[in-house]
């Protein structure tokens, strides 16, 4: 049982490139974006997963949304040598729930680690150090006024709750390094927000990789609204890179 790697909206190796090739702009920023991610994993392994969520964790947006379902999905499949998806799965050793809990808990472990880079900054440049180097990973005044006034609002609770979070799970960490947050209960709340989270994002993926040979509707779907789905990823990044350019100038203005 396999699965071509170069139909529409599959990007991983060599049909994946071709498909690239062949697509508008719009869907080649976020192709080349899931390419980046699905390689990482694919060669990676645990390791690629902890990589890829410590940088997202130490506050440059790189979406779990997108990591942890291909992750979940490899529990079922791995790639052959002709980057085709095949039985059996790349984590778990067959056993596709022992697979989900340890993509799952190497997530947390690179959560911890983003999380505990931008915790430092926090706490040893407080918020100056923040403001002044934020924007080199498009993080705003106005994203640190967001998750101070989250964390000062629900305390401790809000790492826990915040790593379920899009956006916030990125920045949260740095308000909590700022407040000084006691280290061994944010390590905690971090994990355990951080395992649910991926966990879930996991199985999802595993379900959906679960039906996808099986089901001829659900690729039915998929092809008819992919493009529509990446046209929706592309205008939100560009949305979001546009408002921090636009607040990062005109704060330099004021």
């Amino acid at each position: 049982m396999l699965i071509s790697r170069g139909a529409p909206g599959w990007v991983g190796g060599q049909p994946g490139a071709a498909y690239i090739l062949g697509t508008s702009m719009s869907e080649k920023i976020v192709a080349l974006l899931v390419q980046f991610v699905t390689h990482v994993i694919d060669v990676g392994g645990y390791a690629g997963i902890a990589a890829l969520l410590a940088i997202n964790s130490a506050g440059i947006p790189l979406p779990s949304e997108l990591i942890m379902p291909f992750s979940g999905a490899l529990t079922i499949y791995h790639v052959n040598s002709l980057g085709q998806l095949v039985l059996p799965g790349r984590f778990g050793n067959g056993n596709i729930w022992l697979g989900l809990i340890c993509v799952a808990m190497a997530g947390a472990v690179g959560c911890n680690v983003g999380s505990a880079i931008a915790y430092w900054i926090g706490a040893k440049g407080g918020r100056p150090l923040v403001e002044r180097y934020g924007r080199w990973v498009l993080m705003s005044r106005h994203d640190l006024d967001r998750m101070t006034g989250f964390f000062q609002k629900y305390g401790s609770i809000a790492i826990l709750v915040g790593r379920m979070l899009p956006v916030v799970q990125t920045f949260v960490a740095f308000p909590a390094g700022i407040a000084r947050m006691p280290r061994l209960r944010f390590h905690l709340y971090t994990t355990l927000g951080s395992f649910c989270w991926y966990f879930c994002l996991a199985t999802a993926g595993m379900k959906l990789g679960e039906k996808w040979h099986t089901d001829p509707r659900l690729q039915e779907w998929f092809h008819r609204f992919h493009l529509s789905v990446e046209i929706a990823l592309l205008l939100g990044m560009v949305w979001f890179v546009w408002t921090h350019v636009r607040r990062a100038r005109e704060a330099k203005v004021a």
